[in-house]
């Protein structure tokens, strides 16, 4: 017996480097692949950073200094002359507001139709459930262009245009929307609905009082990516709206640009405008974008 325990020694000591190297090996290898994708981040983000940088530091010199050397970064004398000439040519006040209102309208009727939908088709057992899931699913296939004429001569005839509901209710309707709330409605427990509703509460409560406060993430995802759709969407303004004080920023600014004739430092300012509040909503719900995206199972 004295014998043995001295062979059984070497064997331990044989074994614990070959799983430590193992364990190296690994870890050495998420290193670079940490490397890689944090480079890979940083060439993404200097492709969305230096376009912005350049928009801004265009906006910020003279057009005498841009007739000379159009791809300078540099000004020795900076002004605001392009921010003033935009906003004293055109309604810009009434073009912000009218696109937070249209905006906001659209994104709370979104919000609450979409979701309405695809708690009916989670939740509710009803004949022909899932044809009807997979014919909304085609509409993503439909252009919008497509549909536009027939909105178009829909609100003519009931005397809408030229008014906020014009921009509003065609945008409403989104796909998308369902097919976000759909697939985090299908991760709750159906336990939850099953016990209300053998406590006598009505489907509509089970939607409001259970559901829809399970749901944040997935209402901050729909809520985010909806507002700033309807904000940039410029089409459908362009011809639901020709009255210019009901015009939405995207439509007034492309009339500004129109009226300039499109100088460079001017048409930076604009872009520079418009894109101000959607980088302020990014700035402030970033964390809210990711946990929204990552909550409704998106991939």
């Amino acid at each position: 017996m004295a014998t043995l325990t001295p062979a059984a020694a070497p064997r331990t000591t044989e074994t614990a480097p070959s799983r430590s190297g193992r364990h190296t090996d690994h870890t050495d290898s998420e290193r670079l692949f940490n490397r890689v994708v944090l480079g890979v981040l940083i060439a993404l983000a200097l492709l969305w950073l230096v376009p912005i940088a350049w928009a801004v530091a265009t906006s910020l010199r003279p057009p005498n200094d841009i007739a000379t050397d159009p791809t300078s970064w540099l000004s020795d004398n900076p002004t605001l002359s392009s921010y003033q000439e935009i906003l004293s040519a055109g309604r810009i006040q009434y073009w912000y507001l009218n696109s937070l209102i249209t905006s906001s309208l659209t994104t709370l009727l979104a919000v609450c139709t979409t979701s309405l939908a695809a708690f009916a088709l989670s939740r509710l057992n009803f004949r022909y459930r899932r044809p009807v899931f997979l014919l909304i699913l085609a509409g993503v296939m439909i252009p919008p262009q497509l549909l536009m004429i027939p909105h178009f001569l829909t609100l003519q005839a009931t005397g809408m245009l030229n008014t906020y509901w014009a921009v509003i209710l065609p945008q409403v309707p989104n796909v998308v929307s369902v097919f976000v709330f759909k697939q985090f409605f299908d991760g709750i427990p159906t336990e939850l609905t099953d016990a209300a509703r053998a406590d006598g509460a009505s489907w509509l409560r089970i939607y409001w009082q259970i559901v829809m406060p399970l749901s944040r993430p997935a209402i901050s995802a729909v809520t985010i990516f909806v507002f700033v759709w309807s904000w940039n969407n410029f089409l459908w303004p362009l011809l639901a709206v020709t009255d210019p004080q009901m015009m939405t920023l995207p439509v007034g600014l492309n009339s500004v640009q129109d009226a300039f004739g499109l100088p460079q430092a001017q048409l930076m300012a604009s872009a520079v405008l418009g894109a101000l509040p959607l980088l302020t909503v990014f700035l402030f719900f970033q964390r809210r974008i990711v946990e929204g995206i990552a909550g409704t199972g998106l991939k």
